[in-house]
């Protein structure tokens, strides 16, 4: 029926399409809607080509509309369906929500800080290579950050740059990096530059008391030994000794203790050669391993002198097997490294050493830049009460001239005068010359840069900018702290420890360094060293101030004693001032004080032993008096029992049983304690199943404290 109904309205429709469906009037009528739009639109597309720009207009909407109106689906299934229209439904309107009228007064709400971005990469351990001449674009890759967040900060510095193309020096370079808080490493290039030959600079190293120093006392025939206190070196020094055959040589030594590692390692740093000293009698020790690691890792090659080869134990052959053992490839063994024996105290086997080491400077080709900007290192620092902060340095390359205004790590100034090592002084310092650079602002870090800018401005920023710089870093590292702190605590129970603030002052900049790494060393699960504050001079009044405020303890190395007026503020606020000359007495003194501070460890310990040898029964007494008392007769084999410990009975070896003593009597007195090889009756609360042959233990509740421990190569910790 509903197919013949579409044909006599001239529908078309295939016979297959419903065969074997039923269709009812509604569905038919939708069929047929949907049959006579699809005509149409055919209609339309016929009639397309053959009218004018505006009828194709109409037609373009009269198909938007027609296409928009509905889409059907072409499945019988659907068509036979009557509920329900075909094709995509339309979104239901939502509700419309009248708005608050804009004329009353708005909500107060507290502030809510927005959140701070978690930058998925950060880049504050991120370190790049920066040059002198590098453009914008070059600096903008290698940073991550946007040319124009660069040229923000360009001009927040007040630097002109007409294009992205113009190159910019080392010092804008830097700072730019620096407020991206990204770490930079100058690379400076020695292009059409004239390089010549200079002085090696040898840094003799080896374990304390091998004689380093006196082996640079036996080549420049000086008894710098004999200044020293306590006989061993606790300073980097910096020497330039000429020898017999008229070359120069920079030597630096170095401090054997181990609290002087960070010393070595700037040492290592800084160096073309290194003079590893080994005694002949002694061998290879801690730090002689420790200064092999530091030339490892600095990759620079080493000469090997067996010193105190006069002794009547001295063995070179079993001190170099020892250098093989530890990965030492000597020339003896087929190797590149050489090895010279020598005697200090005897001035014996110095011209090899000598020879030894100008051949392998000769082998190295050692040449440096003379003209241009000085690059220089700074081996250690210290405060002079008339001349101010003072900095020793080893120029690397170029020409250190005075007058010229550097950056010295954090710190500036204008240089005022130029001293060599012997205190003379100088205009200029050449490639491998230690001098020591006056007219500083503050004080500088051993191990920091020494950098020529232009002028005073660009100075002054330069140190400003890295003042920021370190002190986003020290707060950063700081709050890093904070959260690994609350970490570990979620996951394990925190430990109660004893807090013990420190106050370290210092001759130099390095020492200050080694004592403070050698105090953080004695850190204990129970006494937590804390450094509140660094300084390096003698003991003031304002850190008598500091040190009551926080109850610290003043720790004072290689200074002066303070005067009268700072050690009465001192005794009346019940401060503790420790001055000390050698690194050995400074921390067994500290030790013990740690020691002493310490809450200690709760323990259990067997203060006596009784052996039961019969067993007495109390029996009819009143009720007042309690059931019947089975008492064990015992004699203490060891140690003493004592009435109020807790009593532990031993059966065979195992526990039995775990109380406190209800009477102890001896000779029918009550007592307190039996010593040892007496008799004695006792009774335990709670337990009347005594035997003969068992085993009665008095245990007592003691604290014991850690112990300080220090090893040959003077390294120290605290046992708990």
């Amino acid at each position: 029926m509903a197919w013949r109904a579409l044909k006599n309205k001239g529908i078309r429709v295939s016979h297959k399409l419903l065969q074997g469906h039923a269709l009812g009037s509604a569905s038919v009528a939708r069929l047929e809607d949907a049959v006579i739009s699809v005509s149409a639109l055919f209609r339309c597309f016929s009639d397309f080509s053959s009218t004018s720009p505006w009828q194709k207009a109409s037609y373009r909407k009269h198909l938007s509309d027609q296409i928009s109106l509905r889409c059907f689906h072409s499945s019988p299934a659907l068509l036979a369906r009557g509920d329900g229209q075909f094709g995509l439904r339309t979104p239901k309107r939502e509700k419309y929500v009248r708005r608050e009228n804009r004329t009353q007064p708005p909500v107060e709400a507290p502030y809510v800080p927005p959140k701070v971005k978690t930058v998925t990469k950060s880049s504050v351990d991120k370190t790049i290579d920066i040059f002198e001449g590098m453009t914008i674009v070059e600096l903008a890759k290698r940073t991550g950050e946007s040319l124009s967040s660069l040229q923000d900060i360009l001009l927040n510095v007040g630097e002109k740059v007409e294009s992205e193309f113009d190159p910019l020096s080392i010092d804008i370079a830097e700072l730019v990096a620096m407020e991206l808080g990204v770490n930079v490493r100058r690379r400076h290039s020695d292009e059409g530059a004239k390089l010549l030959g200079r002085p090696p600079v040898v840094t003799v190293m080896g374990h304390v008391d091998h004689g380093k120093t006196s082996l640079l006392d036996a080549l420049r025939q000086t008894s710098l030994v004999e200044k020293e206190a306590g006989g061993i070196t606790q300073h980097l020094g910096a020497f330039v000794v000429s020898m017999p055959s008229g070359s120069a040589i920079t030597f630096l030594d170095t401090p054997g203790h181990a609290a002087f590692s960070a010393m070595r390692a700037r040492g290592a740093a800084v160096t073309d050669i290194v003079v590893l000293v080994v005694a002949a009698d002694d061998g290879v020790m801690p730090q002689t391993r420790e200064a092999m690691s530091h030339a490892t890792s600095a990759n620079v090659p080493v000469v090997v002198a067996v010193n105190k080869c006069d002794k009547p134990a001295a063995d070179p052959e079993r001190v170099k097997l020892q250098l093989a053992s530890e990965g030492l490839l000597l020339e003896e063994m087929g190797g590149d490294i050489q090895v010279v024996e020598v005697s200090a105290v005897k001035k014996t086997g110095l011209d090899r050493l000598e020879e030894a080491l100008l051949l392998q400077a000769e082998l190295m080709d050692l040449k440096a830049r003379i003209d241009g900007p000085a690059q220089a290192y700074v081996v250690e620092a210290r405060l002079d009460r008339g001349r101010g902060p003072l900095a020793t340095a080893i120029v690397k390359a170029g020409t250190l001239v005075c007058g010229q205004y550097v950056v010295v790590g954090s710190e500036w100034g204008r240089i005022r005068s130029l001293r060599d090592m012997v205190g003379k002084m100088t205009e200029r310092a050449t490639p491998a010359m230690p001098v020591e650079v006056e007219g500083l602002k503050g004080l500088p870090m051993a191990g920091d840069d020494i950098v020529v800018v232009d002028s005073e401005e660009r100075a002054r920023m330069l140190s400003t900018g890295r003042k920021r710089k370190s002190e986003k870093d020290r707060l950063r590292k700081i709050s890093e702290g904070r959260t690994e702190n609350e970490e570990s605590s979620e996951e394990q129970e925190v430990v109660e420890r004893v807090e013990m603030p420190i106050i370290v002052k210092a001759d130099v900049q390095g020492t200050v360094q080694a004592v403070t790494d050698a105090l953080k060393s004695l850190n204990s699960p129970q006494v937590f060293v804390n450094v509140v504050h660094v300084g390096v001079g003698p003991v003031s009044q304002s850190d008598i101030d500091l040190a009551q405020a926080c109850g610290a303890c003043i720790v004072g190395f290689n200074v002066k004693n303070p005067p009268s007026s700072v050690t009465q503020a001192a005794t009346r606020a019940s401060i503790q001032i420790k001055i000390h000359r050698v690194i050995y007495h400074l921390l067994e003194d500290i030790g013990s004080l740690i020691v002493h501070k310490a809450p200690g460890t709760a323990e259990t310990q067997v203060a006596g032993e009784a052996q039961v040898l019969s067993i007495f029964e109390l029996k009819g007494r009143s009720k007042s008096k309690g059931d019947d008392v089975k008492i064990a007769g015992c004699r203490v084999i060891d140690g003493q029992v004592t009435r109020s410990s807790t009593m532990r009975l031993l059966r065979s070896g195992e526990v039995v049983f775990e109380g406190s003593c209800a009477s102890l009597k001896r000779e029918k007195q009550d007592v307190e304690t039996v010593g040892k090889g007496n008799e004695c009756g006792l009774v335990i609360r709670d337990w009347v199943d005594f035997q003969v042959g068992d085993i009665i233990q008095c245990l007592e509740q003691v604290v014991r404290k850690p112990k300080f421990v220090s090893s040959e190569s003077g390294a120290v910790r605290i046992d708990c």
